[in-house]
């Protein structure tokens, strides 16, 4: 009997589901792909937070599951929802690929103007993300920021096409899983990533003890245990995946390094935390790490924010570029 696997039909997606497939594939299951389409891929016009915060690219691969139209589904881990739906659970991941946020630049001569040591320059820096955006205008707040939506390859073009866009920030993992990443694309080192950022997840029915035996055989448990850490203190500090919070977990052989931070709409305010774990804290580094956090007034001030505003009504930078 064939593993089903729900996927989205976006290039990425694809790539993700079949990497699961020739994965199982070689440790003797037979696999086939049910392509489904999400909300996410089918409106590329509305900013993510205006389509609901949690699980636009999610919602109708759980619903397969639930309907048993399918065994198991493949995700990029940070689109998640931090709860899954009832009946549900992230049951494995595959290793972890690169989690940092890459910047393309049309005109590679123009980055110590755009991109100087004081960020004097005006770009305008096209993006869909919240985090990326509150991140950015906290480092350059004289730049614009321009929404783009669509998947990798579409946004890709929209840029390319766009005369008034001077870069876009994409997350490295999905450019290089697509063989699209340039080599002028320049790493954003200082730029937090989304929780669970360059990670594939698996999910399945929590009752399915056949899917979740063969998705062992397959998971990654380092990057497994750094998504779960990460989505922890999402979860924690009851964001969404579409709102200006980073994590990053880094775990060794007897130590877990996490740092977070969370971003004022408009990046003008923001609060980090950086602390090192002992391995046996696993469970609970993430929410720790949150709560650490949480005993900062500005950091607690903006979670407020960010739990009672719409970002769209806030003072979010260059409103025209919006």
């Amino acid at each position: 009997m064939s593993i089903r696997i729900a996927t989205r039909t976006s290039d990425l997606a694809l790539w993700q589901a079949n990497t699961v497939k020739s994965a199982l594939e070689q440790k003797g299951f037979q696999c086939e792909l049910v392509p489904i389409e999400s909300s996410g891929d089918m409106d590329l016009t509305q900013p993510i937070y205006a389509m609901g915060i949690t699980g636009v690219f999610t919602k109708q691969l759980d619903a397969a599951l639930l309907n048993n139209q399918a065994d198991i589904a493949v995700h990029s881990l940070k689109d998640v929802p931090t709860l899954p739906a009832e009946g549900l659970i992230v049951a494995a991941a595959l290793e972890r690929g690169p989690y940092e946020d890459v910047l393309i630049l049309k005109n590679t001569d123009s980055l110590k103007s755009l991109l100087g040591d004081l960020g004097v320059g005006v770009g305008v820096i096209a993006t869909g993300s919240l985090r990326r955006k509150a991140q950015w205008l906290s480092k350059y707040p004289n730049h614009s920021i321009q929404p783009i939506r669509g998947n990798v390859p579409t946004r890709l073009k929209k840029f390319y096409e766009d005369n008034a866009l001077d870069g876009i920030v994409f997350a490295k993992a999905g450019l290089e899983r697509l063989g699209l990443l340039p080599i002028d694309a320049i790493v954003l080192d200082w730029m937090l990533p989304a929780p669970a950022q360059g990670i594939v997840g698996i999910m399945c029915r929590e009752n399915d003890e056949n899917s979740i035996k063969a998705l062992n055989t397959i998971n990654d448990w380092e990057a497994f245990f750094e998504g779960f850490a990460e989505r922890q203190f999402l979860n924690r500090l009851m964001g969404g995946c579409s709102v200006p919070i980073s994590a990053k977990a880094e775990i060794s052989e007897s130590n877990i390094l996490f740092k977070g931070a969370v971003h004022s709409y408009d990046g003008s305010r923001n609060a980090h935390i950086e602390k090192n774990f002992d391995i046996a804290e696993l469970e609970h580094a993430g929410k720790k790490a949150a709560e650490m956090l949480l005993e900062n007034e500005p950091a607690r001030k903006i979670i407020e924010e960010i739990r009672n505003t719409n970002p769209d009504e806030k003072n979010t930078g260059n409103q025209n570029a919006e």
